[in-house]
């Protein structure tokens, strides 16, 4: 029939201008039909045994791929009832997974050369190929296709990592690590990686940071990532982490409670304060990898008060199993008197007999684009009066987390000078190992907008790879400890 309906239009017009009557028209036209279908069909042999053909059985042990639009879409991000505070942007809506029927939206949604972060639950970590591997192909149609006109073949090679990742086209000079720490070694030093990582909140690009964090987590280079109400990159992060073993450190903040009730008790308010963050903690990050920052940019001249806050919180830490950081206390705060209060001291013990449970979070800004090191050492590098009371009393030097790091609120410097400091604070902090990394601020939306400053910090990422690729910093090997001599780092000029 296939035959026929092929040839029926050329029937058509040999019968409209045929000049015979119209007996004479239907006889022609019913000839032509049986002439047509003897042409199409033809006689089939009188006995013909032959069996019909058969496929090949497919390859054994060959399982049909997962269509991409099977695979989860979503990221489970607990969001607080009732909202988030206004002060910082709501939870973007992701969007919308492409139709399960729409296979052409669902490839073209993961393309070959992206290198792809979902929860993937049941299958493995939940994490896309590291880079340079290539995500599962989706599952072809089953509906039969015109095929499309013929396009040149392309590159069966795979992308080089750096393509996928999307860093600077510039190659990075990675350093060979083992090499420098056995040189170090010999002069009784140890390597110390780049401990300057970056601040989010909420990202222009869900996939901002995956690069980062992918081609450090390959390189065996631990990175330091702090993260505001939006615990996905966390989780990335986390993910890759059990994976590789790289002691990345990450620290995740809600702004739900930024401070504690001071008209309470301290231990009542402690006990009340800590039920409410672990209400809102997201499930899906593990509480034995990434720390948990409570409080922000308290009240100094409640020291002694948030003290034995602090004090309490940290039993309760330790009694759940989380990792807790007291305090973040602004740039230039405390004051050097307030580590000496006797419930600051018992904390600092406590912390100093679980340096990779509890830990001090501070923040060092300079507050201007234009001295990194104004008022060096008491903004930038006020750690130091923490570290000078812990050896005057005999206690371990505790672990330190800078979770906000800059210049000012709004601005970071032009290049090459934005780099020069980064540099520098590196040098600072890698000499002390408490110091476990600080955190760039902003990278993501404040407000809902996305400032100068945001766009700003997003040109530093790749800078940024680089320097934790390409350098290496070194401290002195235990139980030796760097002096508390800040002029033994010179700012840059």
């Amino acid at each position: 029939m296939d035959c026929l309906a092929r040839r029926w239009p050329r029937l058509i017009i040999h019968m409209r201008y045929n000049l015979f009557d119209i007996h004479s028209r239907l006889a022609v036209a019913l000839a032509i039909v049986a002439v047509a279908l003897v042409a199409c069909g033809g006689a089939a042999p009188a006995a013909d045994m032959t069996p019909p053909a058969t496929f090949p059985a497919p390859p054994n042990g060959t399982a049909a791929a997962t269509p991409v639009a099977e695979l989860p879409t979503g990221y489970p991000v607990a969001t607080p009832a009732g909202g988030l505070p206004t002060g910082y942007p709501g939870q973007a809506t992701p969007p919308a997974p492409p139709p399960t029927g729409d296979p052409d939206a669902a490839a073209t949604a993961l393309s070959s050369t992206d290198a792809v972060f979902v929860p993937m639950i049941g299958q493995g970590v939940g994490l896309s190929p590291q880079p340079g591997a290539l995500p599962a192909t989706a599952a072809p149609p089953t509906a039969t296709v015109e095929p499309p006109p013929a396009t040149p073949e392309p590159p069966t090679t795979t992308p080089d990592p750096a393509t996928l990742i999307n860093v600077s086209p510039t190659p990075i000079r990675v350093v060979d690590f083992a090499a420098v720490a056995a040189e170090l070694a010999a002069r009784d030093e140890v390597l110390v990686y780049n401990k300057i990582g970056f601040h989010v909140t909420f990202l222009e690009r869900s996939d901002q940071l995956d690069g980062w964090m992918q081609r450090l987590d390959a390189e065996g280079v631990p990175f330091f990532l702090k993260s505001v109400d939006n615990a996905e990159p966390l989780y990335k992060a986390q993910e890759l982490m059990k994976v590789s073993g790289v002691p990345h450190t990450l620290v995740y903040r809600s702004t739900r409670y930024d401070v504690p009730d001071y008209n309470l008790d301290p231990v009542a308010a402690a006990e009340s304060y800590w039920e409410l963050e672990k209400a809102i903690w997201p499930p899906e990050l593990d509480p034995s990898l990434v720390w948990l920052e409570t409080m922000n940019e308290l009240d100094k001249t409640r020291a002694e008060w948030l003290a034995q806050f602090s004090l309490r919180t940290a039993q309760l830490a330790l009694r759940d199993g989380h990792r807790w950081a007291a305090f973040g206390w602004a740039s230039g705060e405390p004051e050097p008197s307030d580590w000496e209060s006797p419930a600051m001291l018992e904390l600092l013990r406590l912390i100093g007999e679980h340096p990779d449970q509890l830990a001090i979070a501070l923040h060092e800004y300079s507050y201007t684009i234009d001295d990194i090191a104004d008022d060096y050492p008491h903004k930038l590098g006020r750690f130091l009066d923490l570290f000078r009371t812990a050896d005057a009393h005999g206690i371990p030097r505790p672990t330190v987390l800078i979770t906000e790091w800059g210049w000012s609120y709004d601005r970071i410097p032009p290049e090459p000078l934005a780099m020069e400091d980064v540099t520098w604070a590196a040098r600072l902090y890698a000499a002390y190992p408490q110091v476990k990394g600080a955190a760039i601020w902003n990278l993501g939306k404040l407000d809902d907008n996305l400032l100068p400053l945001n766009t700003q910090v997003s040109g530093l990422i790749d800078n940024m790879l680089a320097l934790s690729l390409d350098t290496t910093f070194s401290a002195p090997a235990p139980p030796a400890q760097t002096p508390l001599d800040a002029s033994l780092f010179p700012p840059p000029k």
